[in-house]
């Protein structure tokens, strides 16, 4: 069971390669309830609110820094990606030891034309990326119409 519900990763294959990759998760030093195939796998959650003025997306990013982020938008598609690549190494007497950790990911969204693309706003903080899509002035206004029941 993951312990964070913000994560979702792909459990057929942790299940199926644990044993085999047990020697190597412990290798690494992996939290019990990770593995390595699971670190691999992982895609940060999404959430989209629609307000009235604007869509809120906010992404779970927990550990990254803003500049891990690429966020582009090209004929109405908004793409919020990610690369980063860590070495670490350790040296001792009789061994050296490095370890390779490279973890990416893509998310795409296709946006409702009635947004103001060059008005998004970008903020990174407490583990969130957080973007603001304005909408275009006509789309804020709400005018009801009453039915009536037949």
């Amino acid at each position: 069971m993951l312990k964070n519900p913000l994560i979702r990763r792909n459990e057929f294959l942790p299940s199926v390669f644990n044993t085999y990759l047990k020697p190597f998760n412990d290798w690494f030093e992996l939290p019990e309830e990770g593995d390595l195939w699971g670190n691999m796998l992982s895609v940060p959650a999404v959430n989209i609110v629609e307000e009235l003025k604007a869509f809120k997306v906010s992404l779970a990013a927990p550990g990254m820094k803003k500049e891990d982020f690429h966020i582009t938008l090209e004929d109405g598609m908004l793409t919020i990606s990610s690369e980063k690549k860590e070495e670490r190494e350790q040296k001792d007497e009789k061994f050296t030891r490095k370890e390779f950790n490279y973890s990416s990911f893509t998310r795409s969204f296709t946006l409702p034309k009635d947004v103001l693309p060059d008005k998004i706003d970008a903020r990174y903080e407490d583990g969130m990326l957080k973007l603001t899509i304005p909408k275009k002035e006509e789309s804020k206004k709400v005018t009801p119409k009453h039915i009536s029941v037949n």
